[in-house]
């Protein structure tokens, strides 16, 4: 889950990390460019959004590595609880000492 200037938003992605160069890369092309992340886990997800969820993964192809799970923050931040979130990864390129 991808909390941004326009508020939260689910995506599954084959990256390992939110902060993979590649991945970063489209998600600015989409104009997210800043952001706090948090990994959900795939089977509470998978549960929530039932066959929602499977309709993505299965569209989710090895040259096609991001998909938007919901585009809609409010129903996203209220299918999940806060302490299932976990730790927050923290991605804002204009702190970075260059």
């Amino acid at each position: 889950m991808l909390f941004t200037g326009s508020g939260p938003v689910v995506i599954l992605t084959s990256h390992d990390s939110v902060t993979a160069p590649a991945l970063l890369g489209k998600l600015k092309a989409k104009g997210i460019e800043r952001f706090f992340a948090y990994d959900l886990p795939l089977d509470i997800a998978k549960e929530r959004y039932g066959g929602h969820f499977q309709m993505v993964l299965n569209d989710l192809h090895e040259t096609d590595d991001l998909r938007v799970l919901d585009y809609n923050g409010e129903r996203a931040f209220a299918l999940f609880r806060l302490d299932e979130l976990g730790t927050p990864i923290i991605y804002d390129p204009s702190s970075e000492v260059i």
